[in-house]
C-alpha cells in the first residue's frame, strides 16, 4: 500500500519553482534596466559596466545579494512595484 504524502506538491505556491536565476535576471533587467536595478540594489556590477553574465556570476557567489534580487522578481510577479 503507498504510503500518502502530507503535502504532495510542495513547491506550487513557490513563485521561484522552476525559474532559472538568468531568467529571472533578464526578466527584472527588461522591466527596470540596469539603472533601477542598481536603484534597489546597491552592488557594483548594476552600476559599472554591467552585464547578465557579470551579473549571475555575483550573484551565484554572493547570497546576500541573489536573496534580495529574488525578493524584487517575487514583488514584480505578485504586482508590487
Amino acid at each position: 500500500m503507498p504510503i500518502p504524502e502530507s503535502n504532495p506538491h510542495p513547491q506550487t505556491k513557490n513563485p521561484l519553482q522552476g525559474v532559472t536565476l538568468e531568467a529571472l535576471l533578464i526578466e527584472l533587467h527588461a522591466q527596470y534596466g540596469w539603472e533601477g536595478l542598481a536603484k534597489r540594489i546597491d552592488i557594483h556590477c548594476f552600476k559599472q559596466d554591467p552585464s547578465i553574465k557579470s551579473s549571475l556570476k555575483f550573484l551565484r557567489k554572493t547570497p546576500w545579494a541573489r536573496e534580495k534580487i529574488e525578493t524584487i522578481y517575487i514583488q514584480l510577479k505578485q504586482g508590487k512595484p
